[in-house]
């Protein structure tokens, strides 16, 4: 439960964040222009710009709502950006806190959820130069393939719980040896789901080294789960 200061208005309730709850530094003032200017043209409407109003006016209900749809996606974005499941917790309180706090300097030039991913990112990158724990680019040679490597690409010799865990955390360790920019681009997309324009906003950077950097993450997890890909089945 996150309490308030006397000097800000008061926090709606935000549920705790655990690692169960996701499977059901930069400030404010940095992140609230997400995305470069021509993101919205032709875009559709934000699904939650209701919801944002509601919550700029004062309705802590309707950014509670915003917290309940965006929790868990949010806890899992974290965890796979900085690589620590207790630390993707505080980096989701963190981006709630933010969010709500920097509510009124929201001038929706960016979808919400795009927004709320930037601060998410910020505040990630925040705990990872702290903790002086950037990812790595792995000395590997790499392969041309451009598929998005899903978990269930890779065989395994048996469909049962204890295969589907040591795939999950080859995974999860291969994702770790990526670097930071590499590996948050291919989270945002092949994870997240979200699309270029939409990561452009997220990450501040130009659409053509969005998709450079996803090509090459992807290459990279080819080549890092190559091992699992061609070992033999038992």
């Amino acid at each position: 439960m996150l309490t308030a200061t006397t000097e800000e208005p008061a926090l709606p309730a935000i549920q705790q964040v655990t690692p169960e709850s996701a499977a059901a530094g930069a400030e404010i003032a940095a992140v609230e222009h997400a995305g470069p200017a021509e993101e919205n043209r032709g875009a559709a409407v934000d699904p939650d710009r209701v919801a944002v109003e509601d919550a700029r006016a004062g309705d802590t209900g309707a950014f509670e709502s915003l917290v309940l749809r965006y929790q868990a996606r949010i806890v899992n974005y974290a965890s796979a950006v900085v690589h620590d499941a207790s630390v993707a917790e505080d980096v989701a309180q963190e981006t709630f806190v933010r969010a709500w706090r920097g509510l009124e300097r929201f001038r929706g030039e960016s979808a919400f959820k795009t927004w709320l991913y930037r601060i998410a990112t910020n505040v990630a990158r925040t705990h990872l130069d702290r903790r002086g724990r950037q990812g790595r680019a792995t000395d590997r040679s790499l392969d041309d393939e451009d598929a998005a490597l899903q978990a269930g690409d890779v065989p395994s010799p048996a469909p049962d719980a204890e295969t589907s865990l040591v795939t999950r955390e080859a995974i999860d360790r291969a994702l770790g040896e990526l670097p930071e920019e590499l590996r948050t681009a291919l989270v945002l997309r092949d994870v997240e789901g979200l699309d270029y324009k939409e990561i452009a906003g997220v990450t501040g950077a130009p659409m053509g080294t969005v998709e450079s950097r996803i090509f090459r993450a992807r290459r990279r997890m080819r080549t890092l789960l190559r091992p699992l890909v061609t070992s033999p089945k038992g």
